[in-house]
């Protein structure tokens, strides 16, 4: 395993990630092609980054408890809200077969796109838009993974979501979150698991903070 992962994947297990397949996606993914040059001293260090717009990237493990949560096998189209510089899109990439991800800031989804190129993630689709509302074009999903707070799950991102899927996302006001798995039953979204507490910004669109 490479230096620059052992310490990552150390830290996945610490925080309780388990699944090999999440573990090995930490491996292969190098976080340093995910952040601003300005903290690539960082980048293999289980620690948020700031990015433009008062934003940070997700801890490295914090991304591994969630997207296990997924319980993903290979073959989902996953909806990520949330792209960032796009490390937890790419590790989404080794996980499933198709990732549709949005996110609010132009700049970012640009940069993302670039990052994931330049790594050679090919089956990742990134979109500028209100992330609340979905991509519905791609429905339905077998994942959604929300990587911002807000105290509800956005009913479009429900709809978007098959029956029988998982949503992943910290259910809070910003700042003070419990990571909640829900799946999607024939009678609406039940709530599963409640991962770890974790520090998230907020989710702003129509269906969150304005």
């Amino acid at each position: 395993m490479p230096a620059a992962a052992q310490q990552l994947v150390e830290a996945a297990r610490h925080a309780g990630v388990e699944d090999p397949r999440v573990l090995a996606a930490m491996i292969a993914v190098p976080r340093a092609g995910f952040v601003p040059r300005s903290h690539a001293n960082a980048a293999n260090e289980d620690v948020p980054i700031p990015i433009p717009h008062g934003q940070v990237t997700t801890q490295p493990s914090l991304s591994a408890r969630m997207i296990e949560g997924l319980g993903l096998t290979g073959a989902e189209h996953v909806l990520e809200i949330g792209t960032g510089y796009g490390y937890q899109t790419a590790l989404l990439a080794q996980l499933a077969h198709a990732v549709t991800s949005i996110e609010h800031w132009p700049d970012l989804a640009a940069q993302a796109r670039a990052n994931l190129t330049r790594e050679g993630v090919n089956n990742v689709r990134v979109l500028v838009g209100d992330g609340t509302l979905g991509v519905p074009e791609g429905a339905p999903y077998d994942a959604v993974l929300v990587s911002a707070a807000f105290p509800e799950v956005p009913p479009p991102l429900i709809d978007q979501l098959r029956v029988g899927g998982r949503l992943v996302q910290p259910i809070g006001l910003g700042g003070d979150e419990d990571v909640t798995v829900f799946e999607r039953t024939s009678e609406g979204l039940v709530e599963r698991a409640r991962l770890l507490p974790a520090r998230f910004v907020r989710l702003y669109g129509r269906y969150g903070f304005r």
